[in-house]
């Protein structure tokens, strides 16, 4: 697949959005697919091609899937609209959403019995590196995915990590990521309370912590929006229940401990129960604050 390609963003929100705002400026023939029509809308205002999905589908040379979950993921494929089934043998499938491997490795079976390319794909970098195309990518696959994927993922991505020539090992490495992330941005706000119940302001928490052996990229990203009041939601709480819920169900069926996920995962689940579900991930820091009578930045 060489030159400009005609490729399929299905989920068009804060990551899908930069996605496909990357494809589109790579000079693809990109076309967005939400739920949400005034996502789509949004999107062919600033260039997007305007065919719906299941016109175009036997055209397509890719599909990027990113929507939410494994479920979503799954009817997108193979649900009532059957996409997998409508795309012409050769093109590819990207599959972005945090899934547990053996639901990579189903999805690659069925795609290939169809005649179809698929490449597990999840992503990592926030909704600002999907907009300017610097993505990581966690992807394993056959080598002809990569080979017919690989035009997208020049487009999408900054460092493509190439994990092995079968589904599953991308999103094995995408639950240590998010296993890591998560407990990261629990223990980020913890920190960040702990430290206004000693007198240590959120301002000079993130001025002094930042530069010292306690940071992570995740603290350095997060606290600011804690620091400002600001939850407009980059990544939202909801998406952690679900993500180290995945990360637990894989550690279970190892038989692995582990027991600091669970107890970030708490907090998340907290913060949802508390109405936070929707805002940002970094409001987390309210569950705490909440605890202790603490007043966060507004």
């Amino acid at each position: 697949m060489n030159g400009s390609s005609k490729v399929a963003v299905i989920g068009l929100g804060s990551m899908g959005y930069g996605i496909a705002q990357s494809c589109l400026r790579a000079g693809h023939e990109t076309y967005g697919c939400d739920v949400v029509p005034s996502q789509v809308e949004r999107f062919r205002a600033e260039g997007g091609a305007t065919a719906e999905l299941v016109e175009i589908a036997p055209e397509l040379d890719a599909v990027v899937v990113v929507v939410l979950n494994a479920a979503q993921t799954q009817s997108v494929l193979f649900g009532d609209d059957a996409l997998v089934s409508r795309l012409k043998p050769g093109a590819v499938v990207l599959a972005c959403a945090t899934v547990p491997p053996d639901f990579a490795r189903d999805m690659e079976q069925r795609c290939t019995a169809a005649g179809v390319h698929y490449l597990d794909a999840p992503i990592s970098g926030g909704s600002a590196k999907a907009a300017t195309g610097q993505l990581s990518i966690m992807a394993s696959a056959k080598p002809e995915a990569f080979t017919v994927a690989g035009p997208i993922l020049d487009a999408i991505a900054e460092t493509v990590f190439e994990l092995g020539d079968a589904a599953g090992a991308g999103s094995a490495m995408k639950a240590v990521n998010q296993l890591l992330a998560g407990v990261h941005i629990a223990t980020m706000a913890e920190a960040l309370t702990f430290g206004m119940t000693q007198g240590v302001t959120p301002e000079a928490f993130v001025d002094v912590i930042s530069k010292c052996a306690g940071t992570s990229w995740m603290l350095e990203n997060r606290a600011p929006h804690i620091v400002a009041g600001d939850y407009t939601p980059h990544s939202q709480i909801n998406i952690w229940p679900k993500d180290l819920g995945i990360v637990l169900d894989i550690a279970q069926s190892a038989d692995f401990k582990a027991p600091i996920t669970a107890a970030a995962l708490e907090q998340y689940m907290a913060a949802v129960e508390l109405g936070l579900g929707a805002e940002d991930d970094a409001a987390v820091a309210k569950v705490y604050a909440g605890r202790s009578g603490l007043t966060l930045p507004e």
